[in-house]
């Protein structure tokens, strides 16, 4: 069964971290751009970051350039993403979708051929 599973979400405060891991099942990430994505209540799905297949190019939204950064270990067929100084609106469900491209095709969902389940990430005092 092909599948991608994030975890590490989680309840923070306001200006703490989290990383979070999308490990994939089934398939070979190596082959893969993974972006991550959240949705907040009431909110569409947006793109977060995005890192190319062999993680030399990355990308960022501007809402978390600077305090997140995202890397791959392709022995480990898992892609991480370190949050730091998260901020109340930071608050959403984060996803992690593998696309067939050799670098970062922009946060098209449709471009995403496999999505994990979600992982909850809350900033709150």
């Amino acid at each position: 069964q092909l599948q991608l599973v994030e975890s590490g979400g989680g309840l923070v405060q306001p200006g703490g971290s989290l990383r979070l891991s999308c490990a994939a099942s089934g398939f070979d990430l190596n082959y893969y751009v993974i972006g991550w994505f959240r949705q907040a209540p009431g909110k569409e799905r947006e793109g977060v970051s995005c890192i190319s297949l062999s993680g030399g190019s990355t990308n960022y939204a501007d809402s978390v350039k600077g305090r997140f950064t995202i890397s791959r270990d392709n022995a480990k067929n898992t892609v991480y993403l370190q949050m730091n100084s998260l901020k109340p609106e930071d608050t959403a469900v984060y996803y992690c979708a593998a696309a067939r491209w050799n670098n970062c095709p922009g946060y098209v969902l449709r471009l995403y051929r496999y999505w994990g389940q979600g992982t909850q990430v809350t900033v709150s005092s």
